[in-house]
C-alpha cells in the first residue's frame, strides 16, 4: 500500500499543454458527431462522390445560404481533420484547396456501387434524444436501483419511458428507426453474402428474429433462391410492413420471447445486445431445436481487433449502456449464455468488423441415441442439426 502513496512526478510544461489539448479533445468530441450529422444533412458526401470537388464547387450545389458559406470552409477543414474527407494537395498552385472522400465517406454516399449507403444509419443514430440521455449517465449512476421508481437506463431517467416505448409513440422518430436499421441490413447483408456464403449450403428455411422489414432477409433470400424465408416480428411492425408482391418472404407477428418458428437456421442480428443476460437466455432458449446435447465444444477464429474496431465496440457497449438494459458481449459471455441456454457448440467469426458472425449449434439424436452428423441436413432426415447465426460484437477481454 506504501508505494501507492508516493507522490506523483511533476509533469512539464509541455505535458501540461499536451494533456489540455486532449481535455479540448474530449471537452468538444460531441462536435465531431455533430458535423457529421450536418455533413449527411447537407449531402456533402455525394456532392464529392464524383472524384473531387473544391469549395467554390460545393457552394454551387449545397443548400447553404450565401451568408454563411465562408462557415462551410471551417465545416470542410474540422470534417477532413477527423478524416471523414481528405485535402488534396497533389496540386497547391491551383490556389483552391480541393477535398476527395475516405474509405469512410464513401459508406455514406448514396449511389456508391460497391456498397449499401450508411448514411440512413448514422443519422438515425444522432438524436437529440439520445444525447440527452447521455448526460443523465452521472445521475444515473448515483441513483440506487433498489427503489421502486429507479430508471433501468440512462434514457428511461431522461425521458420517463425507455427506447422502444418513445419509439412506438413518436410515428417520425419509429420511421427514422427503421431506415437506420434497413441501411446497416443492407450493408451487412452485402457482406454475409460475400464472406459467409458457405452457411447457407443445404439451408432450406430460414427465420430472420426481429427482422424488422425484411431487408436482410430479402437479400438473403434473392441470393439463396433455395431458401424459404420469414421474418419473426411484432405484430404492429408486421403490418406496418408493405405488401411483399414477389412473395420471397413471408411476415410472421409474434414476440420472439414468447416463440420462434422451427426453421433449419436461425438469424438474429444486433438483437441480443439491447437485452439483459437474463432475457439473452430466454431468446435463446426459444431458439433451442433438440433435447440432447454434445460435448462441449467452442472455436474462436480470427486474430485480435484492430484499436479501432476495439475502439468502436467499446463505444457501442456504453451506449447499450445508456439506451437499453444490453451490452455487448466478451467472448466468455456468450459461452456463459449458450451454455444456460443449452447451447454447447457454438464458432465466433470476427468478420464484420466491430461486429461477428456467431454461430451456435444443437445436435439432434435419433429414437436411438445416435448423433446425427451434419451430413443429414441434405438429406431426408426431419431431425437435423439446426443453426442459430447471430450478428453481434463479441469483444476481447479489456
Amino acid at each position: 500500500m506504501g508505494s501507492q502513496n508516493k507522490p506523483l512526478p511533476p509533469l512539464t510544461n509541455a505535458e501540461l499543454l499536451q494533456a489540455q489539448a486532449e481535455l479540448w479533445c474530449h471537452k468538444f468530441a460531441y462536435l465531431k458527431s455533430v458535423a457529421l450529422h450536418c455533413a449527411i444533412k447537407l449531402g456533402i458526401p455525394n456532392a464529392i462522390s464524383r472524384g473531387a470537388a473544391s469549395l467554390s464547387e460545393l457552394h454551387a450545389v449545397l443548400p447553404v445560404a450565401p451568408s454563411k458559406r465562408p462557415c462551410l470552409s471551417l465545416l470542410m477543414r474540422f470534417l477532413a481533420a477527423s478524416g471523414i474527407f481528405r485535402v488534396d494537395d497533389t496540386n497547391p498552385a491551383q490556389g483552391e484547396v480541393i477535398y476527395r472522400l475516405t474509405a469512410v465517406s464513401r459508406l455514406l454516399v448514396y449511389d456508391d456501387d460497391g456498397h449499401a449507403s450508411l448514411s440512413p444509419y448514422i443519422g438515425g443514430c444522432l438524436m437529440p434524444s439520445y444525447f440527452m440521455a447521455s448526460l443523465r449517465l452521472a445521475e444515473w449512476l448515483e441513483t440506487d436501483d433498489c427503489g421502486k421508481t429507479a430508471a433501468e437506463m440512462p434514457f428511461m431517467m431522461a425521458h420517463g419511458t425507455d427506447f422502444w416505448g418513445m419509439l412506438g409513440g413518436d410515428a417520425k422518430l419509429g420511421a427514422g428507426f427503421s431506415e437506420a436499421m434497413q441501411s446497416d441490413s443492407r450493408f451487412v447483408a452485402g457482406i454475409v453474402i460475400d464472406e459467409c456464403g458457405e452457411v447457407f449450403a443445404g439451408v432450406r428455411s430460414l427465420v430472420d428474429v426481429g427482422g424488422g422489414d425484411g431487408t436482410l432477409t430479402r437479400a438473403i433470400a434473392n441470393a439463396f433462391p433455395h431458401v424459404r424465408c420469414s421474418v419473426l416480428e411484432l405484430p404492429q411492425v408486421v403490418h406496418g410492413v408493405p405488401a411483399d408482391d414477389d412473395g420471397k418472404v413471408e411476415f410472421v407477428a409474434g414476440d420472439m420471447m414468447e416463440f420462434i418458428p422451427p426453421a433449419d437456421a436461425l438469424f438474429l442480428k444486433f438483437i441480443l445486445h439491447d437485452w439483459s443476460d437474463e432475457d439473452c437466455v430466454t431468446i435463446l432458449k426459444r431458439c433451442k431445436r433438440s433435447h440432447f446435447c454434445m460435448r462441449t465444444k467452442r472455436k474462436v477464429i480470427g486474430s485480435a481487433a484492430s484499436k479501432q474496431t476495439f475502439e468502436a465496440q467499446l463505444v457501442m457497449d456504453f451506449a447499450m449502456m445508456v439506451l437499453f438494459t444490453g451490452k455487448e458481449r466478451e467472448e466468455e459471455q456468450w459461452s456463459r449464455m449458450f451454455t444456460d441456454a443449452g447451447f454447447t457448440r457454438y464458432k465466433i467469426s470476427p468478420i464484420l468488423g466491430p461486429r461477428s458472425l456467431i454461430e451456435a449449434l444443437k445436435v439432434y439424436y435419433n429414437n436411438y441415441g445416435v448423433k446425427l452428423v451434419a451430413s443429414y441436413k441434405a438429406g431426408r432426415h426431419r431431425s437435423a442439426p439446426r443453426h442459430l447465426y447471430i450478428i453481434d460484437a463479441a469483444t476481447r477481454p479489456s
